[in-house]
């Protein structure tokens, strides 16, 4: 049986696993991104990941035939270079990312994009299974997705694919201004429905910062799992204004969300939607007003399209990678 290598390789972390012919994660490990040290070091901690993969495969009697990598940035899949990237991995930009791993661990290497890999996991064994087209977006620090077509993720022309973050929408808006978003453009998706949108509208509105340092602690408050410093005050002894703040600010997220999802439903007509991320799994507070807003922007005949979460968590952007050299 074929087994191969699976990376994940992110902004803060870098997990990979040994990947059997039909998906299953045999061993795995995880280490932190040297986001600061410049591509050739990220290389070579990421081979010696790797390489300590294959050895842990060769104890157990198996063999590791290649390695597929899901990278953040721009990932050029033809030349195996990162075309771009942001500021979350410095001199990341121009890395030759697929010789230079293969030349450090003496395997024929395949890449793409991170979230082209997770929608591959997903359109493979997660919550696209079986069908012979996905849109899966992930909302989380960012927002990201990918059209898979026939088992394949359609990366564009210059594979910039699957940047579902940054087209207009009409809530990245405020006093008829277009809200700043981190690729440099205004009034993006991304500027108003990822999660430290999410956090900079609780703020706008009013919530006090002391209450909410994060996103997290905003969706705290919005469910009322708010607890002071002290740890004795419930959601109903923070601020009102915080509670408030909190609730408009998720509801503006999800909303925002909802219409784009439903924008580009219209547009690719998928056989099923995905969508990940952590505020995907914050529970029904961001789920219900992004699913309304999402059905509400459908076209007749896409009304009943299934829209669903993601199902196989940490290990589909593994999988996903995996996937690319055992097909």
């Amino acid at each position: 049986m074929t087994h191969v290598i699976g990376v994940d390789l992110g902004g803060t972390k870098t997990a990979a696993g040994v990947v059997s012919e039909s998906g299953e994660v045999l061993m795995s490990g995880t280490i932190p991104t040297l986001n600061r040290t410049g591509g050739e070091a990220i290389l070579d901690a990421t081979a010696a990941l790797v390489s300590g993969l294959v050895e842990r495969a060769a104890d157990a009697g198996l063999t590791a035939s290649g390695v597929g990598v899901g990278s953040a940035g721009v990932i050029d899949a033809a030349a195996g270079t990162v075309v771009s990237a942001t500021d979350a991995i410095l001199g990341w930009t121009g890395t030759k990312l697929v010789a230079g791993l293969s030349a450090r661990v003496g395997l024929p290497v395949r890449a793409v994009n991170d979230v082209h890999a997770h929608a591959l996991g997903e359109a493979w064994l997660g919550a696209a299974a079986g069908t012979d087209s996905s849109l899966m977006v992930a909302f989380g620090t960012g927002v990201g997705g990918s059209f898979v077509l026939n088992g394949s993720p359609l990366l564009g022309h210059r594979f910039v694919g699957g940047h579902v973050g940054h087209f207009a929408s009409p809530y990245a808006v405020v006093d008829g201004n277009p809200l700043p978003c981190v690729c440099g453009g205004f009034g993006h998706v991304e500027a108003v429905a990822s999660g430290p949108a999410i956090h900079a509208a609780y703020l706008r509105f009013g919530g006090p910062a002391p209450e909410a340092a994060d996103t997290r602690g905003v969706f705290a408050i919005a469910q009322g799992n708010h607890r002071t410093v002290s740890g004795v005050a419930a959601t109903a002894g923070a601020a009102p204004g915080a509670v408030v703040a909190a609730r408009a600010a998720v509801g503006l997220g999800a909303k925002a969300a909802g219409q784009a999802l439903g924008g580009l439903i219209n547009i690719l007509d998928p056989e099923v939607v995905v969508v990940s991320g952590g505020l995907a799994d914050a529970g029904e507070l961001w789920w219900k007003p992004m699913e309304t807003a999402l059905r509400q922007e459908l076209l007749a005949p896409l009304a009943s399209v299934p829209v669903v979460r993601a199902t196989l968590g940490n290990t589909a952007a593994i999988v996903g990678a995996a996937k690319l050299v055992l097909k």
